[in-house]
C-alpha cells in the first residue's frame, strides 16, 4: 500500500475550486496512477474526514515553445473530493 501523502501531492486554489468549497467540495492535484478507492482513503487517513465521493480527471499537459524550442508541461491528474455534511478540511478555511 502507497503512503497517502505520497498520492495527494498539493490542493489545488483556483477560482473555480474555491466556489466549490460552499459545497464541500475540495479540489486536489494527485498521483497520475491513484485510483478514486486509494484518493478516498488517503483524504480520510490525513484530515481525518469522511469522504462520500471522488471525481477525477487527467489534465494533458499543454505544447509550450521557447524560440525553435518545443517541449510540453507535464501531464497532472486532479481529484475532486465531496465530504459528508459537517465535515470540513483546516487547510482552506482561510481562503
Amino acid at each position: 500500500m502507497k503512503n497517502p501523502r505520497d498520492i495527494l501531492i498539493k490542493p489545488v486554489v483556483t477560482e473555480k475550486s474555491t466556489r466549490l468549497l460552499a459545497d464541500n467540495k475540495y479540489t486536489f492535484i494527485v498521483d497520475l496512477k491513484a485510483n478514486k478507492t486509494e484518493i478516498k482513503q488517503a483524504v480520510e487517513d490525513i484530515f481525518k474526514v469522511k469522504v462520500e465521493k471522488v471525481n477525477t480527471m487527467r489534465v494533458k499537459g499543454k505544447l509550450k515553445r521557447v524560440r525553435q524550442f518545443i517541449g510540453r508541461t507535464p501531464e497532472r491528474k486532479k481529484a475532486i473530493v465531496t465530504l459528508r455534511e459537517g465535515d470540513k478540511i483546516e487547510i482552506f478555511e482561510g481562503l
